[in-house]
């Protein structure tokens, strides 16, 4: 019997320096999703990574036909990365993680439960475990996100997430930074889709540092935020038809 178009479900991870976790984020993606449906596929989108994680990737796809691989000749950074994967999802849902494993896979099950409630479901960290610096620029960005673009939301840039494919291919994204997931969250919301929360635990990597709280990641997130500040505060942004 196959599924209907509401259980289907393509999974995606970005990965750039994570040779030692690829496999490990793939076998568990393999395993949850088995379990919640007999129809899914798993993209991995290589950043123009430098160590092996590209050809791991390519094995990974040589071994099962659901894994697929879309390799960047360059680093073109994060959020270009997640609109790849955006792109290249070919069901009706779509989740992505990050290639780190610093997002346990096995969550993606409590956000499966409420697909028929929400259009995008994001997750928050309700236990952080790593470090009181990241933990104090997670605090101060996501409360100057809450005052500058006026949302409610607790963690918007947790990277374990669930989306409606045609509410994805709605949103004009433009960011290439870290930035990505706020403007998901909050386009989807100006959109006046669906939006709901999940709280989740994330663990320290294992292997490397993630650069997300690097000085050029940073400097990329907040030009993207100005970028998309003017864009949704504009006149013209989903501007009503009879004005």
């Amino acid at each position: 019997m196959n599924p209907s178009a509401s259980d289907r479900i393509s999974l995606f991870f970005p990965v750039y320096r994570d040779e030692r976790t690829i496999e490990r984020v793939a076998a568990k993606a393999h395993r949850v999703l088995a379990e919640l449906t007999s129809d899914y596929e798993i993209i991995v989108v290589n950043d123009g990574s430098p160590d092996r994680a590209g050809e791991i990737a390519d094995e990974l796809a040589r071994q099962s036909p659901r894994v697929r691989v879309i390799h960047h000749g360059e680093n073109l950074g994060y959020g270009k990365a997640l609109r790849t994967g955006l792109e290249a999802a070919r069901y009706e849902w779509i989740a992505f993680t990050d290639g780190d494993d610093e997002y346990e896979v096995d969550d993606l099950r409590k956000l499966w439960r409420l697909r028929d409630h929400y259009d995008l479901i994001l997750t928050f960290r309700y236990a952080k475990r790593y470090g009181s610096a990241r933990i104090f620029i997670s605090f101060v960005y996501n409360n100057l996100l809450r005052s500058v673009f006026r949302t409610r939301y607790r963690d918007i840039s947790c990277g374990l997430r669930l989306v409606r494919k045609e509410v994805a291919a709605e949103l004009p994204l433009r960011s290439s930074s870290p930035f990505i997931g706020a403007e998901i969250a909050i386009k989807t919301m100006l959109k006046g889709y669906r939006v709901g929360e999940v709280g989740i635990q994330t663990f320290p990597r294992e292997f490397g540092h993630g650069s997300s709280t690097s000085l050029r990641n940073i400097l990329a997130t907040l030009r993207d935020m100005r970028l998309v500040y003017r864009e949704v505060f504009s006149p013209q942004y989903d501007r009503p038809l009879n004005h």
